[in-house]
């Protein structure tokens, strides 16, 4: 037996070092990640992925909290990705999430992992895709996945969850910015938060005036707006209930297996201009051709393909 199905079986025996490995070979990329992908494929695909994403201060590590507490109620294991911001000079990050979910850290029902975006765009880490599978695996019931938080750029995690929840916070901006930011798009349920505040009401409205807007079949989905005070687990239940009826949905209609072959396709085509890129480098001299104008880009890109 390799190490990799070594570590595979003992991850889906419910070792939390072995998980943890596998998921830092996924991280640190190179040929490991294959033997993870092989051994751990037949297992994927019947956990619940969850995504919650919104710009920072919205309280996205809080309510991921109360949700966790909520799931773990019902008996299911939960396992959180916090995916945290990388520095752009030193190229570390804080991976606070941890530190802000200490109330469920010896609970052997959840699984937190921080994982550094390492300047990856759209508010998730290159790995969080592979790491979803490896999370499949070992058998978690729901899959929580809570994105960098940078306001107009993340919006990967539709793609990669089943359902992604959009929060809000009275005085993050109005309506019109939701719109600016992708949101209406993005949310499968919106969840304003700190609705104990002033304003909550008012950005209640500007969201369902904004999606007044947009056109829907009888059959669509049409978000539902929930409101939650997230540090008193106020709302969450409503939030779980609005979940369930969301996969439901999915399920009803043929969503839940469109979104996860478009998941899949996704996945394949980033390993495949993966290695294309580093098959077909550019190399100085063709670079410095194009920068004194002796040659046109979309020619140099030729040059490179016809080798």
């Amino acid at each position: 037996m390799s190490d990799i199905e070594n570590l595979a079986r003992r991850a889906a025996d419910g070792d939390p070092r072995a998980l943890g490995r596998l998921i830092t070979v996924v991280e640190n990329g190179g040929e490991g990640v294959r033997a993870v992908a092989a051994t751990l494929a037949p297992l994927t695909g019947q956990s619940q992925v969850i995504g919650l994403t919104g710009s920072p201060g919205v309280g996205k590590s809080t309510t991921t909290t109360a949700l966790v507490s909520t799931f773990r109620s019902a008996g299911k294991r939960v396992a959180v990705l916090a995916v945290d911001p990388s520095s752009p000079f030193t190229g570390g990050a804080i991976l606070g999430d941890r530190v802000r979910m200490q109330e469920h850290a010896l609970d052997e029902g959840v699984y937190i992992r921080s994982m550094s975006s390492r300047g990856h765009l759209g508010g998730l880490a290159a790995a969080t895709p592979q790491a979803v599978r490896v999370l499949e695996a070992c058998g978690f019931d729901v899959i929580l996945i809570e994105t960098v938080g940078v306001g107009q750029a993340e919006v990967e995690i539709a793609g990669l969850a089943d359902t992604t929840l959009v929060l809000l916070a009275p005085g993050m901006g109005d309506g019109i910015q939701a719109v600016k930011a992708g949101i209406l798009e993005v949310a499968d349920i919106f969840v304003i938060n700190k609705a104990d505040r002033d304003g909550a009401d008012a950005t209640f409205r500007d969201i369902r005036s904004m999606m007044a807007l947009v056109t829907r079949e009888p059959h669509e989905w049409r978000q539902p707006i929930v409101k939650t005070i997230a540090h008193r687990e106020e709302g969450i239940d409503e939030v779980v209930g609005a979940i369930e009826k969301h996969h439901q949905w999915l399920d009803e209609h043929g969503e839940l297996r469109r979104r996860r072959e478009a998941r899949a396709k996704a996945e394949i085509s980033a390993i495949v201009l993966g290695a294309l890129a580093r098959k077909y480098r550019v190399d100085e001299t063709l670079a410095g051709r194009v920068a004194g104008g002796e040659l046109d880009p979309y020619a140099a890109a030729d040059e490179i393909l016809d080798r």
